[in-house]
């Protein structure tokens, strides 16, 4: 299955059954949403740019920054990557927390006309070399303090130009010089490193890269609709990671959809008041990368970027100086704050929104947050492959449903069996996604591309999931052995492949379990090959091999492990 055949079955008209969900639809929300009103997602920035010039985009440590500045910064961005040579198209990397050049870095990629590969900076060299040769990226902008990751690699992938940000660069740069103090205690954090530059490479300080681009001409690019965006990547319902190819109008239809969903609720506000939405959720990650940055953008809003949110008593403090509108977050996140003291101190008066994602949303914290702030939690649910919001809860819930709610306009829910037949209805199935926010197919790989596209255009989520007759969707069950981590996609099979490589292991097999604080974590059971293995040995090794989340917490030595006839390792005994 093409590219090409997706993006026609995508557009086509939808099947004419029944959408039971649009009864139960808030009063103002459409059933459908015109995503052709942008030719793509510069068209969307650019308008926002102009329109609200003079409110703030962004703020950062105290440091504010305004749609006017990301503008005239990005444009110069732009113009220096298109002067390095990149093609139309050229993959171009990310390597940041959530920071000011994040901003400016996202709108330069796509105005230049290439296509932004959102990179979480926290990665292991193994982890960032497959994502960059996997993408084929040409050029990286990463903040110092994971250079030293990038310096292990860079020499065994395509990357040709290194922008090297500093979380000092935006400090001062536009309003004065830079706050020493800062930049001093943020040196302390940075990882002696020494990129090379043999063979035409180039590695230029953020800074000097503005400066540079400011002297150029950013040249327009003549994008479509259907020119891809991201590459977001994920490893969908399998354990190898991939990009999800998402277009220009697919991320221009799930915000669109979003606004539409968000509209009602928020007239509440009244008047045209700039709204602030707190963007702790990581950028590289595609919930605050739709919903915080993109609608950010529609909408005018003020991105309030954490770069650290598990400082929680950090996080309390920046929150103390502004008046809050949208929270969008995990349920781990909503119940570290809500667990704190500090935060039910807070002014949570203009609280109107606060979605939960990533994750499933426990009852407990969605009480506990409600009992505090006054704002209910409202679960939807998405995928990367669906940029990301599939569905979503009403607004004006006011008691916690266990559910993830309802298909956001123009969107279709199937519930279907292993032979893709729709089941009846409040019968278990898998949950199937149809949309223009449903990705254009995985990077370069078209046998996984058709093993989750059925030929009508639905997208198979791997959660299995029960309908009932108003509409609302409840997961089950997943329908693959995927570890769900903070909201984080965790595979078994790759944290396997890596621990099977250590050469004091004979076999192992890991499992997701219980967690209160993460939702699940990982649990690794081992055979030994080696006697002398201990736990610390081995947690070690998975330190150096494995983001913190897909790291084991808990270890097992055992004699053997379960398997069935034909000798799989049988992890739902392991589950018990």
């Amino acid at each position: 299955m093409t590219v090409e055949t997706l993006v026609q079955q995508q557009q086509a008209s939808s099947a004419s059954s029944p959408k039971p969900w649009l009864r139960s639809y808030p009063e103002g929300v459409p059933a459908e949403v015109d995503y052709k009103v942008y030719g793509s997602l510069v068209e969307l920035l650019e308008e926002a740019f102009r329109k609200y010039a003079k409110r703030d985009a962004a703020a950062c440590m105290d440091r504010r920054m305004n749609f006017g500045e990301v503008d005239e910064l990005s444009q110069a961005l732009g113009a220096w990557l298109q002067g390095k040579g990149l093609q139309r198209g050229a993959r171009v990397a990310i390597m940041m927390p959530n920071v000011l050049q994040y901003m400016v870095a996202i709108a330069a990629i796509l105005r230049a006309g290439f296509t932004v590969v959102n990179v979480n900076p926290l990665y292991t060299p193994r982890e960032l070399e497959h994502q960059l040769k996997d993408s084929g990226a040409e050029a990286i902008i990463v903040l110092e303090n994971f250079a030293a990751t990038l310096e292990e690699v860079i020499g065994q992938t395509a990357v040709r130009h290194v922008v090297l940000a500093s979380l000092g660069d935006m400090l001062g740069f536009w309003r004065g010089g830079l706050v020493n103090f800062v930049v001093r205690h943020v040196k302390k954090l940075v990882r002696e490193f020494r990129l090379p530059t043999d063979g035409g490479r180039t590695v230029t300080r953020f800074n000097k890269v503005i400066e540079e681009g400011s002297r150029m001409s950013l040249r327009r690019a003549e994008l479509g609709p259907d020119d891809v965006a991201f590459l977001q990547y994920t490893g969908g319902t399998t354990g190898v990671s991939k990009g999800a190819t998402l277009l220009h109008r697919n991320v221009v239809a799930n915000i669109l959809q979003s606004e539409a969903w968000f509209q009602p609720m928020l007239k509440k506000l009244g008047g045209d008041k700039q709204l602030t939405t707190v963007c702790a959720l990581p950028l590289y990650h595609i919930f605050a990368l739709t919903a915080c940055y993109m609608l950010g953008a529609r909408l005018g809003m003020m991105n309030l970027l954490i770069p650290n949110p598990r400082d929680i008593p950090g996080f309390i403090a920046t929150l103390q100086n502004y008046k809050i509108n949208l929270f969008p977050a995990v349920n781990t996140l909503f119940n570290a704050l809500a667990n704190d003291p500090a935060f039910a101190r807070l002014d949570f008066s203009e609280l109107v929104i606060s979605n939960g994602g990533g994750m499933a949303v426990q009852q407990a914290t969605a009480e506990k947050w409600l009992k505090i702030t006054g704002c209910p939690v409202v679960e939807g649910y998405g995928l990367s492959e669906t940029a990301p919001v599939a569905t979503i809860n009403r607004l004006d819930l006011k008691t916690f449903n266990g559910t993830i709610g309802l298909p956001v306009p123009g969107t279709e829910i199937a519930i279907r069996d292993d032979n893709g037949n729709d089941v009846p209805m409040g019968e278990r199935g898998e949950i199937c996604i149809r949309g223009p926010q449903v990705m254009a197919g995985y990077w370069n790989k078209p046998e996984e591309t058709a093993n989750v596209m059925y030929p009508d255009g639905y997208f198979k989520s791997g959660d299995i999931g029960v309908m009932d007759e108003q509409g609302f969707t409840r997961i089950v069950d997943r329908k693959k052995d995927m570890i769900l981590v903070s909201g984080f996609n965790v595979y078994p099979t790759e944290i396997e492949q890596v621990v099977n490589l250590h050469p004091g292991v004979m076999e192992c097999a890991a499992i997701g379990i219980p967690d209160a604080r993460s939702g699940e974590t990982v649990k690794l059971y081992v055979v030994k090959s080696d006697p002398a293995l201990a736990e610390e040995d081995l947690a070690a090794y998975c330190q150096a091999q494995l983001t913190a989340y897909k790291r084991p917490k808990y270890i097992e030595f055992r004699d053997e492990l379960p398997k069935s006839n034909v000798g799989k390792i049988l992890r739902r005994e392991l589950r018990g």
